[in-house]
């Protein structure tokens, strides 16, 4: 089955992601001092970071989220995934538009959104906030993410009142334990574990070494990081994914849109499979590119354009 509303593939960032240029690091370097012993030039003289250094990438993502959003004291603990943030960027800056379209404006506190795995760096209700001014929960299975995200938000009082942070302590439920009763969120959003087991993970792990150059034997971990819920789950992303739409049948009237990053295309048969079996109104497949790398973001909804209209009128009352 092929996605009818698939957007045509892009061929960059977003038009709106503040990094779709080179680093400035001489900008990033003056506002985190800490950036600078990662900061070298390369085999093509320009000035860069080794992307298979696990601090670098650190330091860079701080870095980044000090000097385009104005975030203090980014830090996650040590394995955890750390996001490349352009790519995570873009999927806000799609969903945005996604809003637009469906005639709500897009911009503002009045938006609420849900991060179904905020993890530990919390990236997205960051990043989100600070670009449209979006209200967030984010959810996580992981204690230990939980507590360190909130410590973000701690040394960025100012996001406290929202970005608000809850436990989802059923590792087989998905939005169950997570939505209130009564609640309502324009948007859902998930960037869902895409490894079926450990031992692929690791696999991929591996293949990313070999692309950056490095041999993978004695690595303890790729340079991006990841926990194990973080970056697999049994039967991998469409199992999770598939989960996912199964369950959001029974919040049909509590959101607008529900959402999640695909990041293998022979996931999208079975995804397209499930959308069916629950019963959506409409689905669309927006296509993302970030270099070489490929990707697309699922979005569903389960309101009929009456029940758009009545959701758009209650938003320009807000």
């Amino acid at each position: 089955m092929k996605n009818k509303h698939t957007l045509k593939a892009v061929e960059r960032l977003h038009p709106r992601n503040l990094h779709r240029g080179r680093y400035d690091f001489g900008r990033l370097v003056i506002v985190s001092p800490e950036l600078s012993p990662f900061v070298s030039v390369n085999a093509h003289g320009d000035e860069s970071v080794d992307f298979a250094d696990p601090a670098a990438v650190r330091a860079l993502n701080r870095a980044l989220l000090a000097d385009s959003y104005g975030i203090k004291a980014w830090e996650i603990p040590a394995q955890y995934l750390c996001p490349p943030i352009p790519g995570r960027a873009d999927y806000l800056h799609y969903l945005a538009d996604l809003l637009a379209q469906s005639g709500i404006v897009s911009v503002g506190e009045q938006i609420r959104a849900l991060d179904i795995g905020t993890g530990a760096n919390c990236i997205y209700p960051l990043i989100g906030a600070r670009s449209y001014g979006w209200r967030f929960t984010g959810s996580d299975i992981d204690p230990v993410a939980i507590a360190n995200a909130q410590r973000i938000l701690d040394a960025n009082p100012e996001l406290g009142s929202v970005i608000e942070l809850r436990l989802q302590t059923s590792v087989r439920s998905v939005f169950r334990g997570i939505i209130n009763p009564g609640e309502r969120f324009d948007l859902t959003l998930c960037n869902p574990p895409f490894h079926a087991s450990l031992a692929q993970a690791n696999l991929g792990t591996q293949r990313k070494w070999k692309n950056l150059g490095r041999e993978a034997a004695g690595k303890p971990a790729l340079n991006f990081g990841g926990q194990g819920a973080e970056l697999w789950c049994a039967g991998g992303e469409e199992a999770f994914i598939c989960r996912m739409i199964e369950e959001s049948a029974q919040f049909r009237d509590r959101c607008l849109w529900f959402t999640t990053l695909v990041s293998k295309s022979v996931t999208l048969p079975g995804v397209y499979r499930a959308l069916k079996k629950a019963g959506v109104t409409d689905d669309r497949t927006i296509e993302m590119a970030q270099g070489q790398k490929k990707s697309r973001l699922v979005a569903w909804s389960f309101l009929d354009e009456r029940a758009r209209h009545a959701w758009r009128l209650a938003k320009s009352a807000e």
